[in-house]
């Protein structure tokens, strides 16, 4: 199996796309160490697809990692790993219809949900920050010491932190696998080199 990301940027089809797809392609060019999270709720499912396979081509050029939300079917298709949001299935039910090698990651924001992600590779704790991409999310962050709290928790498996990352704000956080980030790449001047600090932050 190839080895977790330490990146994980999460796709906004609502930006423009140009612009998006331009974003996508400059961070995935930074190779392995960065993962793809496919992102598109309330996408038709063929639309999807096709947003899967051209993502799909442009990891697979450049190395990148990626990773479908919630679509097994999909996942499956494209030859990706895959994100499972805490009302999907649970990743104990799908890890064996995936083939070896492929990694299982699963959103988790509290004690209870960690362990209902039993049998993933990770999980992404959020939020940690108030999400720049969710300004009307009402849940109350994490924060340094909640994150640190729920990782311990759910040591050893590795933790990715999301909502309202910064690459200072990474660098407060202790055990952790790496950001998981949307806005604060993908509307970034310069996606490319936000990554790249994020990426040297841990």
């Amino acid at each position: 199996m190839v080895g977790l990301p330490r990146l994980v940027v999460i796709t906004d089809w609502t930006l423009p796309g140009a612009a998006h797809r331009a974003a996508l392609e400059a961070v995935a060019a930074l190779g392995p160490e960065v993962c793809i999270q496919h992102r598109d709720p309330g996408a038709p499912v063929r639309g999807f697809l096709e947003r899967a396979r051209w993502l799909a081509e442009i990891t697979a050029r450049t190395g990148a990692q990626l990773a479908i939300n919630s679509r097994l079917d999909v996942a499956l298709l494209v030859g990706a790993n895959l994100h499972l949001p805490v009302d999907g299935p649970r990743p104990a039910e799908v890890r064996p219809l995936l083939p070896a090698g492929r990694w299982i990651t699963a959103a988790v924001h509290s004690e209870a949900e960690l362990a209902e992600a039993a049998g993933c590779d990770a999980v992404l704790l959020s939020p940690v920050f108030a999400p720049g991409s969710k300004p009307g999310d009402t849940r109350r962050p994490l924060g340094p010491e909640g994150f640190e709290r729920l990782a311990r928790y759910a040591a050893p498996l590795p933790c990715f932190a999301l909502g309202g990352m910064t690459p200072a704000r990474l660098a407060t956080l202790g055990e952790c696998q790496g950001a998981a980030v949307q806005s604060g790449v993908l509307r970034a001047p310069d996606p490319s080199a936000v990554a790249r600090t994020f990426l040297a932050r841990r």
